[in-house]
């Protein structure tokens, strides 16, 4: 006898968040307001989002409107982040309007005496034999949706959809095309005054004594904001808060800093700290010989967000409640954290997003939210902005983390693998705020009665892991251990950058794999179909290598690279072929992807996506290092944190495998892995030299040649 099939569940985010008239409302006269618990970061989710409510609906895309995350109404879907937005909140939002829609046909069966199976929805109108007709907006004062979502409600089928998995044009994309103020950066509250912060050239100084003199005689200051290590100005105009900062740091005395590691040899650093063990995985298999064993070890620098505009928020006090105006990924979990600092109820604090100019990760746009609600406290109720400078961004917020990867490879006679290890050396991948019992934002350590600074921890492997993303094989190789060394110091401050580990595994593992293939003088991609039993990983491999024409003849001063993963071993598969020319530098001339995310809600979504994580990879492997002394971390502007130009972006091109039955996973980190060791297998195809330590860089390509003759 079969078992009954299991009772059906809600999703996570509705279940979390289970009233429908948080998440779907009809406003004025034709306009339907939606409101995810997920935040616009760039990466078009808002316009995939309005695209899955319309279509459970049956409304027109124009008639959505989609309103800003915010502590005061939108659901509580934690922290925008790990391309989860599409999986979480999409499926949250499909089943809300799915059962929204039921609930209006079953009152209009009522009040139109017609029998709901004969009824149906265009546009909002719901109409029936005979001509009879009503709307969601003529039934919606008789209907409460303040109702819990049930979890037995069915949504369309997937041919049944008109609007998911067409190309739309983004409902984002017009304000930034007209220069229109939908970047936090550019928008103005009535009677905005302006903030500054005062923060050491030094790692980890603190701020001992103050003369406060020079900077109180600027014209336009309004306040000098002192509490403990932390120190900032209030004015009444941004030139003003420069001024006045510019002399408050003249009268400033710090204590000693703590020393920073040796950028010349972080290996060396990252192996030689306390750590955390955890053994992430193993497989084992009847003992096999092998006949050698090759150990390589693997290495990617501190990565900074780099964001486009430095960070920035706005705050304003009405008594003891402050509402907050930021960029956050996470506007419930900044609440908490401002909570335990100010120590209010949560209640008293309002957190609403706000668009910004770049955001990759868990950069600075919660600690300036802190700053910016300290310094408000002496603007006398009048909001204030504050907004970091270049050098604060590039100095201050959290940076991706440092990896050492070492791989031991276990061959046998004819170079197959018999035995698989990979062990990572690594700071935390993630220090965000509102998962502890103490904050993790900047200021929180610099005030009277400070709070520690956070180290960085890595998430549960359950949800896609932290240093070790990525780091178990797809393949299928006979046996492994997965081992992860987490930090316990944290000299540079670390958080999650855009993939966490995955970008640093997925180097890793391709470039051994590449190795190994080449040992057996077989081709690439063949030897990775030959470890693979997942059908979908198999044909996103056959599809790229279809669209670039693997492998192309060998021209002198060109190379063809591979690269594999599926995003956490559970999300979006990507298999990318970078084309390079090495002549004076490594330029990446062209990128083919395949990419299969389930359905694609937006094609066109998708592709942005991909492309734009082709592009930042491509900067990451080529560019991105994080430079510092012993003392000061130096690359504070553009000049020394150089990122890839317009002129250096290499071509790209996508193809998507459509899965319109398999429910979506996000693509936004997809590509980084994947491209990343394509560059690298493409620079030992045109040059024969193996780079291990990113990025690649003219000197560390003379400097392998060498070794090598």
């Amino acid at each position: 006898m079969s078992a009954p099939p299991p009772a059906p569940k809600l999703p996570v985010s509705l279940l979390a968040n289970p009233k429908l008239s948080s998440w779907v409302r009809f406003i004025g006269e034709g306009r339907v307001a939606i409101s995810p618990g997920k935040v616009e970061i760039g990466q078009g989710i808002v316009t995939a989002l309005a695209q899955i409510a319309a279509d459970e609906l049956d409304v027109e895309i124009t008639r959505i409107e989609m309103i800003r995350a915010s502590t005061a109404a939108s659901p509580n879907e934690g922290v925008t982040s790990g391309s989860l937005s599409i999986q979480q909140s999409g499926r949250a939002l499909r089943h809300a309007c799915a059962e929204v829609r039921q609930r209006f046909l079953v009152a209009a069966s009522e009040r139109l005496g017609v029998d709901v199976a004969l009824l149906g929805v265009e546009d909002g109108t719901i109409s029936g034999p005979g001509n009879v007709r009503t709307s969601y907006w003529e039934l919606s004062d008789a209907i409460s949706l303040d109702h819990d979502a049930t979890a037995g409600t069915v949504a369309k089928a997937a041919v049944a959809r008109s609007v998911a998995g067409h190309s739309v044009q983004r409902v984002d994309i017009p304000d930034k095309v007209f220069a229109r103020p939908r970047f936090i950066q550019d928008h103005a509250l009535p009677g905005l005054v302006h903030g500054r912060v005062l923060r050491p050239g030094i790692s980890r100084a603190r701020l001992t004594t103050l003369d406060e003199a020079a900077a109180r005689a600027v014209s336009g200051l309004i306040a000098i904001v002192r509490d403990g290590g932390f120190a900032g100005v209030v004015a009444d105009s941004e030139a003003a808060a420069e001024v006045a900062l510019k002399a408050l740091r003249k009268g400033a005395a710090w204590s000693a800093g703590e020393p920073l590691p040796d950028e010349d040899d972080l290996a060396g650093f990252l192996r030689s700290q306390p750590v955390e063990t955890t053994i992430i995985d193993t497989r084992t298999a009847a003992a096999a010989k092998a006949a050698r064993t090759l150990r390589r070890q693997y290495t990617r620098p501190y990565i900074a967000h780099a964001s486009i505009a430095p960070s920035c928020a706005m705050a304003q006090w009405d008594g003891d409640r402050v509402h907050v105006w930021t960029h956050s990924q996470g506007v419930y979990l900044l609440r908490a954290d401002l909570a335990i600092v100010l120590k209010l109820p949560p209640d008293n604090i309002v957190v609403e997003h706000m668009e910004g100019a770049g955001c990759y990760g868990h950069n600075a746009a919660d600690d300036v939210a802190l700053d910016a609600v300290l310094l408000a406290k002496a603007a006398g109720g009048r909001p204030v902005r504050v907004q970091w400078s270049r050098h604060d961004e590039m100095a201050h917020a959290p940076f991706g983390a440092a990896m050492a990867i070492e791989i031991d490879a276990d061959l046998d006679a004819d170079n197959e693998i018999v035995g698989w290890r990979h062990a990572i050396w690594s700071n935390g991948h993630t220090a965000r705020p509102g998962r502890a019992a103490q904050p993790a934002l900047l200021a929180a350590s610099e005030i009277t009665n400070p709070y520690p600074r956070m180290i960085s921890t890595n998430p549960p492997a359950a949800n896609g892991g932290g240093a070790d993303r990525n780091a178990v094989p797809l393949y299928d190789l006979p046996a492994w251990t997965i081992t992860s060394h987490r930090l316990l110091t944290m000299p540079v401050r670390t958080s999650s950058l855009r993939t966490l580990g995955a970008q640093g595994n997925v180097f890793a593992i391709e470039s051994m794999l590449d190795e190994i293939a080449g040992l057996r003088d077989e081709d690439s991609i063949a030897f990775r179909l030959r470890h693979l039993r997942d059908e979908r990983a198999k044909d996103v491999i056959r599809a790229v290598a279809r669209r670039a024409g693997w492998k192309p003849a060998k021209q002198t001063g060109v190379g063809y690279g591979f690269g594999f993963a599926r995003y956490k071993n559970m999300g979006a598969y990507c298999a990318a072929i970078a084309e390079i020319e090495g002549a004076d530098d490594i330029r990446v001339k062209r990128l083919t992807l395949a990419v299969d995310v389930g359905e694609a809600i937006n094609p066109d979504g998708v592709i942005n996506q991909i492309e734009g994580g082709a592009i930042q990879a491509t900067s990451w492997v080529l560019k991105e290092r994080v430079r510092f002394d012993r003392a000061h971390i130096t690359s504070t502007s553009w000049t020394d944190y150089p990122i890839l130009t317009f002129s250096e972006v290499p071509a790209v091109d996508v193809e998507i495998i459509q899965r319109p039955d398999i429910e979506p996973v996000g693509a936004g980190e997809a590509a980084h892995g994947p491209v990343t060791a394509a560059i690298a297998n493409a620079v030992f195809d045109c040059l024969g030299v193996r780079i291990r330590d990113l990025p690649v860089t003219r000197d560390r390509i003379i400097a392998a040649m060498e070794l090598a003759t």
